[in-house]
């Protein structure tokens, strides 16, 4: 029988089964390792990674190099990736160009932009948090699938409001037409082999995890057991498909909980989920108004770290690791313009990584954070995102450059690169 080149390698002393391994990230007794050693991070969110590296519309694999180069200079070495749009083009407010045009219906121009994507991570020994729904309007997700397993047409939060799109995305978590829907997609995606590396995605040391979905929420009370099994059904199906990589949910912690902390651990006690997540929005809770940041930054703090407190409770409880994937902070005035300053999201930034560094120091729990997002090398052309805009940190539905880091904005990436350096 032939021996494969892996077993010949190992055979031979060139690498070990072990060494190998050690290339993906994993989890120990609560922490993080990367290569035997302990991973604590500063990432951001890429959500459109996959479309910029495409070559079809939205695709510059000449900016992606750039920008790839600069997150890497930076430290930024985890990016967290929506690996895809789902429905039909032209609806505003969504991401576009998609991924699923329809349930089993694939743009291959996109896959080839994940496939070229996680290829080029891989070169520059960078990680991927790649996530498969939403339950957002803004890249189809929860309304996409209930639409085609027959719950009517989704409301556009853009012009009915969200009550009445969250009132019809309640109906996602109980829903096993559309839960089917999206497990055939999971299956799909997992299973792919990169076309540019001939590597299969689950033996692909360049995807830190697989992820549930952005922000998955019940929406109700009542959905909120259906809701907990659909993720512990969701896990089991990517654990049974990929027993290497990680697995998170994606969820925005008691926030995207109604409010039920009892409800999050739940879902994250789950022998699946390999680590927690949280988001949080200073502007968006009430935190910080958009005319006082600076003199409501110290209120934004305070209640970021009891947020997270709160969550790490439940963190040390279940002996998993901690990381607040998603949280942003407007630039000065509330301006979305790329020349405004950043002062007040600096310190922000700067009080959030110092509580990664204090955790690193102390070998505690908060891991990590991706912050949102990465707008990069983008010039934004208009308020509202037009179909041919460049992407940037902000999708759709929100203002361009309401919550963006771009290369311009040296005095954040100082703030980046100085705790990124720390980490290490």
């Amino acid at each position: 029988m032939k021996k494969s080149i892996f077993t010949l390698a190992v055979a031979l002393g060139v690498m070990s089964a072990s060494a190998l391994a050690q290339d993906f990230v994993k989890v120990a007794d609560g922490h993080f390792e990367r290569g035997g050693k302990p991973y604590y991070y500063v990432g951001t969110n890429f959500w459109y990674g996959a479309i910029l590296a495409s070559e079809g519309q939205g695709g510059d694999r000449a900016r992606l190099a750039k920008e790839l180069d600069e997150l890497k200079a930076n430290g930024m070495d985890n990016l967290r990736i929506l690996v895809g749009s789902d429905g039909q083009r032209g609806v505003k407010t969504k991401v576009e160009p998609t991924l699923q045009i329809a349930p089993g219906v694939y743009n291959d121009t996109i896959l080839a932009g994940l496939d070229y994507l996680l290829a080029e991570m891989g070169k520059r020994d960078m990680v991927a948090v790649l996530y498969l729904n939403n339950s957002w309007e803004w890249s189809g997700g929860y309304g996409f699938y209930l639409e085609h397993a027959g719950a009517g047409k989704a409301p556009r939060p853009n012009e009915e409001g969200y009550p009445a799109y969250m009132s019809f995305a309640s109906q996602f978590a109980a829903n096993d037409a559309a839960h089917q829907l999206f497990y055939d997609y999971v299956r799909f995606i997992v299973s792919r082999t990169n076309r540019y590396t001939g590597k299969k995605y689950v033996d692909d040391p360049a995807i830190m995890s697989w992820q549930v979905g952005n922000e998955p929420r019940a929406f109700s009370d009542e959905a909120k057991a259906p809701f907990a099994k659909w993720l512990s059904e969701t896990t089991k199906l990517i654990r049974s498909l990929d027993s290497r990589h990680l697995i998170s949910l994606g969820s925005e912690g008691s926030w995207g909980c109604e409010g039920d902390m009892a409800l999050y651990e739940k879902i994250c006690s789950d022998p699946n989920v390999d680590y927690m997540n949280i988001h949080l929005w200073p502007y968006n809770w009430g935190w910080a108004r958009a005319r006082h940041l600076r003199a409501d930054i110290k209120r934004a703090c305070d209640n970021t770290k009891a947020y997270i407190d709160s969550h790490l409770d439940v963190s040390a409880r279940l002996r998993k690791p901690l990381v607040m994937e998603e949280f942003g902070f407007p630039r000065d005035g509330f301006s979305f313009s790329k020349e405004a300053k950043t002062t007040v999201r600096d310190d922000y930034y700067d009080y959030v990584f110092g509580l990664i560094y204090n955790a690193r120091r102390g070998g505690g729990l908060f891991a990590g954070c991706n912050f949102w997002g990465w707008g990069g090398l983008a010039e934004p052309e208009h308020d509202d995102w037009q179909v041919g805009d460049p992407y940037t940190g902000d999708p759709a539905q929100e203002a361009q450059g309401l919550n963006s880091v771009f290369s311009s904005d040296k005095s954040t990436l100082q703030v980046i690169s100085k705790w990124n350096k720390k980490l290490r």
